[in-house]
């Protein structure tokens, strides 16, 4: 996995679990992805990413996934959403911001039918 990819799994992650603020939980959940692909130098840059500006940094993120995206193939992006939405199960529920925000970058990504397939088939 490049350096790009990591940032934008990392800030994938990042950019949803901050719609209600990251707490410890979700903390721990984003190191132990960095940890896992070793990416402690992209998540130090997703952090200040955010940082830079809470509230727009979903808008931001979708501008930087369109370009560190595009040589990805359907399935490694199917790949990050999959992730992002078991990340977000993990502590117990993923809110309607989330899912929709999730389903806007299925749509940008051109796989919409494949992450609405993939929710709608996933176990409970």
């Amino acid at each position: 996995m490049t350096s790009e990819q990591k940032k934008a799994l990392l800030l994938l992650k990042a950019v949803i679990f901050n719609y209600h603020g990251l707490d410890d939980e979700e903390r721990k959940i984003l190191e132990k992805t960095a940890k896992e692909i070793d990416g402690y130098e992209e998540l130090e840059w997703v952090n200040d990413f955010i940082a830079q500006d809470h509230f727009s940094s979903f808008e931001r993120a979708r501008g930087f996934f369109n370009n560190a995206i595009q040589t990805l193939d359907n399935q490694t992006k199917l790949s990050f959403l999959v992730q992002a939405w078991d990340a977000n199960r993990t502590k117990g529920y993923v809110s309607e911001i989330e899912a929709t925000s999730l389903l806007k970058l299925s749509k940008d990504w051109n796989i919409q039918k494949e992450f609405v397939s993939f929710v709608r088939n996933r176990p409970n």
